[in-house]
């Protein structure tokens, strides 16, 4: 049913929990899994009055999100899975994490399933942080499966 499952991750624990269901669910169906990391462009401090050097914090977002994805694949511990991973970038400083994200899930590589951990906020936490599974969740062409943090 499921060949080709993507997984986005992010850092936190609650991605760690979706990866492992991921994980389980491509051991089981015999699926290629594909785990990605958004560096959020977005949220860049522009201006020239900053004086900050955007390209070298851009440079260190984008080394951390590698490391996120090497451990990410360090903790798939399933040879018989065919892994890969990918960093990626909004698209634009105004583009939602969310839509790479589902964008990701259709393109390139059109997954089957797209796996995403979930906090479970609520009311002003969830107005203030927002929501990128859910935001994800309606904008993909393809099952999405919300994994909530383990309690």
């Amino acid at each position: 049913m499921y060949s080709r499952i993507l997984v986005a991750i992010d850092g936190s624990a609650g991605a760690a929990h979706a990866l492992r269901h991921a994980v389980g669910l491509a051991k089981g169906l015999s699926a290629r899994l594909r785990i990605i990391h958004v560096v959020d462009i977005g949220l860049m401090p522009y201006g020239p009055e900053l004086s900050i050097d955007i390209d070298a914090l851009l440079d260190a977002r984008r080394a951390a999100g590698e490391k996120i994805l090497a451990a990410a694949r360090d903790s798939v511990q399933a040879p018989e899975i065919e892994v890969e991973t990918r960093l990626l970038d909004t698209a634009t400083p105004v583009q939602h994490v969310a839509a790479a994200i589902a964008g990701a899930a259709a393109a390139s590589w059109p997954a089957d399933l797209l796996v995403l951990g979930t906090h479970g906020r609520r009311g002003m936490e969830r107005w203030l942080l927002g929501s990128v599974a859910e935001g994800t969740a309606r904008r993909s062409t393809v099952p999405v499966l919300l994994v909530p943090v383990a309690d």
